[in-house]
């Protein structure tokens, strides 16, 4: 198994940090940018895209900071958190990505990420 490379992306997002986080941390909210759908039971979250289902565990989180999940198929400590960066002078928020790809694929999951902030973008109405 190889290592996987850690990335960090960081968006702009014309949101309240408590509205975003309802996107980050809930099934609805999931729903509506990251995946097709999204159930949870407890701490397992299950994300469908197009027919295509895939697990992962909420590991950490606190509200309306980041949330922290980790994709159960994974053998590895990879995971993908999600955190709300509040500056502090301009009060503009940013939504910080950090997620493990292999090294040849690192763009290509940039890219989805970019693909699906676009669309938690519009859904939360931020250019």
């Amino acid at each position: 198994m190889s290592d996987k490379t850690k990335f960090e992306i960081e968006f702009v997002i014309q949101s309240s940090p408590q509205l975003l986080y309802q996107y980050l941390s809930t099934p609805s909210g999931l729903s509506e940018w990251f995946a097709d759908n999204v159930n949870s039971r407890g701490e397992l979250f299950r994300f469908i895209w197009d027919g295509t289902e895939e697990e992962a565990k909420l590991l950490k989180r606190k509200s309306e900071e980041f949330v922290r999940f980790a994709w159960e198929e994974n053998d590895d400590d990879s995971y993908f958190e999600m955190r709300i960066i509040v500056d502090e002078i301009t009060k503009d928020v940013s939504l910080f990505i950090i997620d493990f790809a292999e090294e040849d694929e690192v763009d290509e999951a940039k890219m989805l990420w970019e693909n699906q902030v676009t669309d938690l973008k519009q859904v939360l109405g931020s250019k």
